[in-house]
């Protein structure tokens, strides 16, 4: 089974001590690569850039920068490419990205299909392009079916895979997929996988990305208040019984976000006997 980790860039000495023994951690599974984000409007470009560069140099995994487009420009999307490219690193997550507060304009790219197009204009295949996909509809997406239009836009325009956001419920991956196949779309789709360890932090990120936590879960997480222990312990098991499944389905792999920790991650693959004890 195929894995992937993804990091955010640290801003602080403390935050990059916890990052290079969260890598150190991960290493030993082999993933097939760490990716690391991009923030809006290119805000933390400069630790991106870093942790991409230390990783590539360091660690002998393959890295993926995301690469979001909303106001940036050409130029700098160009150059930013060709400084990847000249380090020898060969993926990308391409991705609209977010407007800021305050940025007066969109800039020249509207959407991630039209980077993923100028990036194999500028490149050709030298990059491997991956993709957001949005089991449970993008949360501006006026309609399913528009969401999916979107989503095939990317492929269409030279996309190589496509990592989904985060979810709950196994089958709104497996009713997505199914969906892509009858629109044409053979793109592999790696689901993407959120451990369980913070509640109030889940359901903030949760409401901001459209990610539906089910009734169910939001229930039993409150019930255990702030005994962190205790919503690790079940978080890790409802995940792990989720990827179970997606594996048993024959999934292409397992991205996870790690929001820079590597326990919860591990707890998880051990569990599935891809991790050692």
């Amino acid at each position: 089974m195929k894995i992937s980790f993804e990091f955010f860039p640290p801003k602080t000495e403390a935050q990059r001590v916890t990052l290079a023994e969260t890598r150190q951690q991960l290493i030993p599974l082999g993933p097939e690569y760490f990716s690391v984000t991009f923030g809006a409007g290119g805000s933390t470009l400069d630790h991106t850039a870093e942790t991409v560069a230390d990783i590539h140099q360091h660690d002998g995994v393959p890295v993926a920068p995301h690469l979001s487009c909303i106001g940036g420009r050409p130029e700098s999307i160009r150059q930013l490419i060709e400084n990847y490219r000249q380090q020898g690193i060969d993926r990308i997550v391409a991705l609209r990205g977010d407007l800021p507060s305050g940025m007066a304009s969109l800039g020249e790219f509207r959407h991630a299909s039209e980077l993923v197009a100028f990036i194999r204009a500028e490149t050709g295949d030298h990059f491997h392009i991956a993709v957001a996909a949005y089991p449970e509809v993008h949360p501006e997406a006026e309609t399913a079916a528009m969401d999916l239009k979107h989503f095939k836009a990317k492929v269409d325009a030279g996309a190589d895979s496509a990592i989904t956001q985060y979810f709950f419920n196994a089958d709104a991956y497996h009713f997505f997929v199914e969906r892509c196949r009858k629109a044409g779309i053979e793109t592999p789709i790696i689901p993407g996988i959120m451990p369980i360890t913070n509640y109030s932090q889940l359901s903030r990120f949760s409401e901001m990305c459209g990610a539906e936590m089910p009734r169910w879960l939001r229930r039993r997480l409150q019930d255990f208040g702030d005994d962190r222990a205790a919503i690790a312990a079940f978080g890790t098991e409802v995940i792990s019984r989720m990827c179970e499944q997606l594996i048993a389905d024959g999934v292409p792999g397992l991205h996870f976000y790690t929001l820079n920790q590597a326990r919860p991650s591990l707890a998880i693959l051990r569990n599935l006997g891809l991790a050692p004890e």
